[in-house]
């Protein structure tokens, strides 16, 4: 989705963040625009090829990289802790389970 002509658009004081997949953005395109200053930089925390990450953007200065960790919310663990429970609730009353999976 995100190729050199889309990166181009933002010029070289623009900056794109990346916390969806890591394919959205072509990441030799996103080098490439990052090394010649044609945007001024980026955030990712995924990655084209997960979990192998290109040695080219740990030599950036405009680039920042994190872990993938926006399921680490407090909403988010409290909702796995309710569909738990409410899954072994169900499972020891002989009730459908809330999160079936199929065996197929």
């Amino acid at each position: 989705m995100i190729n050199r002509e889309v990166l181009l658009v933002l010029g070289n004081e623009g900056v794109i963040v990346n916390i969806a997949r890591g394919a959205v953005i072509d990441e030799k395109e996103l080098v490439y625009c990052l090394q010649r200053g044609e945007i001024a930089g980026a955030r990712l925390d995924v990655f084209e090829n997960e979990p192998r990450v290109p040695n080219e953007l740990f030599e950036l200065d405009n680039m920042v990289l994190s872990p993938h960790c926006a399921v680490f919310t407090e909403e988010s663990f409290r909702d796995l802790y309710e569909l738990l429970c409410g899954n072994l609730e169900a499972f020891f009353s002989n009730k459908p389970l809330l999160s079936f999976i199929s065996e197929e």
